[in-house]
């Protein structure tokens, strides 16, 4: 048995592009910009989409949205998944960042929201 929510929006822009889409994104819908000093390709947008985070990243491939899911168990997330017709292409740091059918791409991490907030919307899968 394991648990998983999703956590994430991202609005993957190519990197030369990032910063103006993040400006973009945060007018649009009326929010403001934070940086996330560990890992600079990604700007949060707070509170765009309340409950999730919502982050623009800069990626060195094609524009594109994705989502991330959390998980207390990434192997039995990532096999629930592969086993609905998902495709591990890669794995970044302790992400699994998976095809799925229609082609739009789904990141697989550890447990990232608070434990309360977690325990709160996670889904329980046998």
């Amino acid at each position: 048995m394991h648990r998983s929510r999703v956590y994430a929006v991202l609005i993957d822009a190519p990197e030369a592009e990032a910063a103006q889409a993040a400006k973009f994104w945060a007018a649009a819908l009326g929010v403001k910009v934070g940086s996330f000093p560990p890992q600079p390709q990604f700007t949060t947008l707070h509170q765009a989409l309340p409950g999730l985070v919502t982050t623009v990243q800069a990626v060195d491939d094609a524009p594109r949205i994705h989502l991330d899911i959390e998980t207390d168990d990434p192997d039995a997330e990532t096999e629930r998944l592969t086993s609905l017709g998902a495709e591990q292409v890669s794995q970044w740091e302790e992400c699994r960042i998976l095809r799925v059918p229609g082609g739009h791409l789904v990141c697989v991490l550890p447990v990232e929201s608070e434990r309360e907030v977690f325990a709160a919307q996670a889904t329980v899968w046998p």
